[in-house]
């Protein structure tokens, strides 16, 4: 945190045990920023008032935006939108990851879609042109191999902007404004949340096996995580920065 600058207020919403704000946690405390949860799977209520909180982080998990709560009562999707929307409208930072990237579609009007491919491990990412002329990009390589675990993408809306894609999936990150952003990739995952990963995906794993981009427990133990982390936390600053300066104009 710049000298000067307020301390930001951020609130993780969290589906499951094993999809936890891994580095993204740690970004948090080394800024000493202020972070507070809704893990719904310990059934803990999303916030009311969004008025004091800044940035909104969205986790990934195994549900999709369509899933009911007849087949996961912990999981109340329209909620979730529904306080993306509250974020948006009161021009509040946003970030999706994975799920969260697609509920945010799903809060602008956009229909989250299957991704041409199953993706777990870790993979290249390729900037657009779009991506290359971001300036919150503008750290990122062309190229860099990053953390994936998803089936699904989101939805675009007429002004959101593909930053990224990957080889089996077109839509990795999405602009959807200055200060909203659906990463469908991880940046986040340690040697920590990949082993809760492991340990609760078993049977997923083992069902995709023969899957063109899906690794296996030992190549994903295998995975250096340190440099998408780095990546991830340089764009945090930058759409950190950016907020502030919005609330000062």
């Amino acid at each position: 945190m710049k000298h000067g600058e307020k301390i930001i207020k951020m609130h993780f919403i969290v589906h499951e045990l094993f999809e936890d704000p891994g580095a993204l946690k740690d970004w948090a405390i080394s800024r000493g920023y202020e972070f507070s949860f809704s893990r719904v799977y310990l059934n803990e209520e999303l916030p009311e008032d969004v008025g004091e909180l800044d940035l909104l982080i969205v986790l990934g998990g195994p549900q999709s935006p369509n899933t009911t709560q007849i087949e996961c009562p912990h999981f109340d999707s329209n909620a979730e939108i529904n306080l993306i929307r509250r974020f948006i409208k009161k021009e509040k930072a946003v970030l999706g990851v994975c799920l969260g990237a697609q509920l945010i579609g799903e809060a602008l009007g956009a229909t989250f879609e299957a991704s041409p491919e199953k993706e777990i491990g870790a993979f290249p990412i390729f900037l657009t042109e779009a991506g290359k002329s971001s300036k919150k990009l503008s750290h990122f390589p062309s190229t860099v191999v990053v953390g994936h675990w998803h089936g699904d993408m989101p939805g675009l809306t007429d002004k959101a902007k593909i930053l990224s894609f990957s080889e089996g999936c077109p839509r990795q990150i999405v602009e959807y404004s200055d200060l909203v952003y659906g990463f469908q990739c991880h940046l986040e995952f340690s040697p920590e949340s990949i082993e809760l990963l492991i340990t609760h995906s078993g049977e997923e794993l083992d069902s995709l096996k023969n899957g063109r981009f899906i690794q296996q427990p030992d190549e994903l133990q295998k995975n250096d995580f340190k440099q998408m982390n780095e990546l991830l936390f340089v764009f945090l600053d930058k759409l950190v920065e950016h907020y502030n300066h919005q609330q000062t104009t």
